[in-house]
């Protein structure tokens, strides 16, 4: 996609920021990580039990991952929840929701 000026989205500084949001984001398991904290925090046998798809190394590295962004932190009792960053990132997600339920028959049928 290319702007009115020719010039790639990638190529605008303006841009930056949402690039490196879109790498972040487009982590697998980053935003299922977000939306299971987005109601409160939990414990990672908790979040593991609720992701029961997703391995306890990767659900490490990802918990990790978004520690170091400042989307989640780790309380002393040893459960995440959502920074302040990561709970308005989590209003943003509701927008996700509103539109998979709109476009529920696409995006769930195989090779849709």
């Amino acid at each position: 996609m290319r702007s009115a000026s020719g010039t790639k989205p990638s190529d605008d500084p303006a841009n930056v920021p949402v690039l490196a949001a879109m790498e972040l984001l487009g982590q697998r398991w980053t935003l299922r990580v977000l939306w299971e904290l987005a109601p409160g925090r939990l414990g990672f046998l908790e979040l593991r039990r609720r992701m029961d798809n997703c391995s306890s190394s990767m659900l490490s590295v990802r918990l990790q991952h978004l520690q170091g962004a400042g989307l989640i932190v780790k309380n002393a009792d040893k459960s995440y929840e959502l920074t302040s960053a990561g709970t308005e990132l989590g209003s943003a997600l509701e927008g996700v929701w509103a539109w998979s339920r709109r476009w529920e028959a696409s995006i769930t049928e195989p090779d849709g």
